[in-house]
């Protein structure tokens, strides 16, 4: 791995190698630096190279990250399972919300977001695979949740994220940003998250419009403990 900001560069050279053998405009398809795991440190190094937004997994990591790092104006998205019990501090501090499958904690983060604060970013999760040990909800119910929630005064809904399984066959990736194209309309939809390291080509082939790269930028993810 070189620097964090010679892999930030690599990324974006390979996003926009992407977007042209996709047909797909320059600049169609933000990044979204996947900090989990990783110190307060290369976060100011990627934010040092022109990087804004960073995705956590883990809650109390996350807010532990943003105190030590309140200096610099960052975007912070949630892209792991959110709890129930967590919305409370993710509704008061995060500025999107990738994960959210379950009506009752979008009511939750609508009822938590205070007072001033802009609408929460919010994106409804696919389990486009049927993975029983995967979040996210089944294709056919998306519409549903959607309605609730962009009928939901503190959040705006933004789109679709999903996480193919590892190997997933491109035909995944084509149903997805099916499903995305389906609901956009209908919705005002602008923002579909898929894909990663492994995979950013075949999502951005088939319409993401936002990457979730952590280990290209950062390296191999560190084995920390914490709570969720």
């Amino acid at each position: 791995m070189g620097s964090i900001a010679q892999n930030l560069q690599a990324v974006k050279s390979r996003i926009a190698v992407a977007e042209r053998a996709a047909g797909r405009a320059p600049g169609a398809v933000a990044l979204l630096a996947v900090s989990k795991t990783h110190p307060p440190a290369l976060i100011r190094q990627a934010f040092a190279a022109g990087q804004r937004a960073f995705g956590e997994n883990y809650v109390q990591e996350a807010l532990d990250k943003m105190a030590r790092l309140g200096d610099l104006r960052l975007e912070w998205h949630l892209v792991g399972p959110l709890q129930s019990n967590k919305t409370r501090a993710v509704a008061e501090r995060f500025d999107w919300v990738h994960t959210v499958d379950r009506e009752k904690v979008a009511r939750r983060l609508d009822e938590q977001r205070p007072a001033g604060m802009a609408p929460l970013n919010v994106l409804v999760q696919v389990n486009a695979s049927g993975e029983a040990s995967k979040s996210g909800v089944a294709p056919a119910e998306v519409a549903a949740l959607a309605a609730a929630i962009a009928a939901m005064r503190n959040l705006r809904l933004r789109g679709l994220m999903a996480i193919p399984e590892p190997g997933a066959p491109r035909s995944r990736f084509r149903e997805i940003g099916a499903l995305f194209r389906d609901l956009r309309g209908a919705f005002g939809l602008d923002t579909l998250s898929l894909g990663m390291s492994e995979d950013m080509e075949a999502a951005i082939a088939e319409g993401s419009t936002l990457v979730r790269i952590g280990t290209a930028i950062f390296g191999a993810r560190r084995k920390v403990r914490h709570a969720a």
